[in-house]
């Protein structure tokens, strides 16, 4: 049952990745239709978000209530700042060309999937950033302005687009079932060592915790607005993959200088950030609150039965 009770019609980039997978299922769980946009065979309509012309031709004749956009162009986590290239385009280019295509599909609304990291990277201290800080400021380096561009156009596109009520969701770092598991061979091999975390944090989120903020903002989201959609617990890098190591039983990363990181340039950035989120907005506006209110508790549920 839908809470609002209507159902809606909803199109859906990046319906066969990681996070579309969980937002299809918590959609259809909510009552809503959901039909998947994307290049693989098994959407339903099949077309590339960086070919506008394509797109535009493979909406023609379907009709769509909200349109939203998941899509990004990661198979795995990346590591350079090239690794993100493919994704920025996604966030800039391929966001346009939705808008166009949700508007001919006569959608009132558009739901983004932004993220923390539209704050900026670097150290960010420890007051916890909300709605009204400033988003997308400019990035250190051209790679880093790059990203930030990347989620500060993506916003600003749906927030701006004519007749359509833009909703973001700006998410901590994903993890969960069909996430995690990208860790567990590294971990297995040793391939995976990582810098201590000193005092920095990074907000983390549930993946099936993000996919129910999505419901949470296709019905409840206030059109123009922003939403910080993160767990209770912020949690350093290295910590985080700690717990995931000993959820599954697995020997803990070993330990290298942060400095060692620089040839991966985005994950040095990554790692090297501090960065808390107070996400009342979201409690508030979307009645969300995470299930999982730590990344300890989200990989306990998904620990295998000889772990527990």
């Amino acid at each position: 049952m839908t809470t609002n009770g209507t159902s809606q019609s909803i199109l859906l980039a990046g319906a066969s990745g990681v996070l579309g997978r969980h937002i299809t299922h918590a959609l259809t769980e909510a009552g809503h239709k959901v039909t998947g946009l994307g290049r693989s065979p098994e959407n339903g309509v099949r077309a590339d978000l960086m070919d506008r012309d394509a797109l535009l031709r493979a909406v023609e004749g379907h009709h769509f209530d909200t349109v939203v956009h998941a899509a990004t162009a990661l198979r795995k986590h990346p590591v350079r700042d090239r690794d993100m290239y493919a994704t920025d385009a996604l966030r800039t280019q391929g966001t346009a060309h939705l808008v166009e295509a949700a508007r001919a599909t006569g959608a009132r609304r558009l739901v983004v999937e932004s993220m923390a990291f539209g704050y900026g990277y670097g150290d960010h201290g420890d007051r916890p950033l909300a709605e009204g800080d400033p988003f997308g400021p400019r990035g250190a380096t051209p790679p880093l302005e790059r990203h930030i561009d990347g989620m500060r156009t993506k916003e600003r596109l749906a927030f701006e687009a004519e007749a359509l009520e833009g909703v973001a969701l700006r998410f901590g770092l994903f993890y969960g079932p069909g996430g995690t598991e990208a860790l567990l061979p590294l971990l297995r091999r040793r391939q995976l060592p990582l810098p201590g975390d000193r005092d920095r944090v990074l907000p983390w989120v549930e993946l099936t915790d993000a996919a129910r903020a999505v419901v949470a903002a296709v019905e409840r989201g206030r059109p123009g607005q922003a939403y910080n959609i993160a767990d209770a617990t912020p949690l350093g890098f290295r910590a985080h993959v700690e717990a995931v190591a000993r959820s599954f039983g697995l020997p803990k990363p070993l330990n290298v200088p942060l400095w060692l990181l620089k040839l991966m340039s985005y994950a040095h950035t990554v790692m090297s950030s501090r960065l808390r989120m107070s996400c009342a907005k979201a409690e508030r506006e979307l009645g969300w609150t995470p299930r999982c209110a730590s990344s300890h508790e989200g990989l306990a549920a998904m620990r295998p039965a000889s772990h527990h």
